[in-house]
């Protein structure tokens, strides 16, 4: 009996040593405020390694900001039906209201009324695995923010500087970013209105 009485308080007093001494160590180490303080060059979020790699694929941006070049969401990954030069061919259609069968599901409601843009407005209608600019150029799918900012060109300049859009996942580390098309459907990009999920009462009530 006595054994186990003495074996208990040993492991009682070790436990105790560990705690004790766990507490110590962390009471010595400088706290955040104190670093920040002590800090003699400018934070660099790129020396950070992010612990959780995302999943999703990505491309470099063409554009920069001001903290140099980030990263974007590709696009053709969620495309269901890309690459479109697998329809798309020289080819005669042979199927009866072939729009309808692959693309009835689309309507489009971009531009002003009575401006409504067409499908070759955006689509290259030569090279079809392709975007094309008002000048004819061609813009990868996966860079489709370079064909939205033609148009919405103060949007696009708040996204690349990041007050428009949304960064994905993680506030340290490289900078990645969702594309227009991950928050906007290209074809009809208007929000639809609705009511805040939650509001505030005045402050007078």
């Amino acid at each position: 009996m006595k054994e186990i009485i003495h074996g208990s308080i040993l492991r009682s007093l070790v436990l105790g040593a560990v705690l004790l001494t766990s507490h110590l160590a962390l009471a010595s180490d400088k706290s955040v405020l104190d670093r920040i303080k002590a800090a003699n060059e400018p934070f660099d979020t790129m020396k950070i390694d992010s612990t959780h790699p995302l999943s999703m694929k990505t491309v470099r941006s063409n554009d920069s900001y001001q903290g140099g070049t980030f990263k974007v969401l590709t696009r053709k990954d969620s495309i269901e039906r890309f690459r479109c030069s697998g329809c798309h061919k020289d080819k005669k259609v042979q199927v009866r209201d072939g729009v309808s069968f692959t693309h009835g599901d689309i309507v489009i409601n971009h531009g002003s009324e009575g401006t409504s843009l067409s499908c070759s407005d955006c689509h290259n209608e030569k090279e079809r695995d392709f975007l094309v600019g008002k000048k004819g150029q061609k813009i990868d799918f996966d860079h489709s923010y370079q064909l939205c900012g033609k148009c919405h060109f103060r949007q696009k300049s708040d996204w690349v500087g990041g007050a428009h859009g949304k960064r994905v996942k993680y506030w340290a580390g490289e900078r990645v970013v969702y594309n227009c098309a991950t928050c906007h459907n290209p074809h009809s990009p208007r929000f639809k209105k609705r009511m805040p999920a939650t509001f505030s009462r005045p402050l007078d009530e």
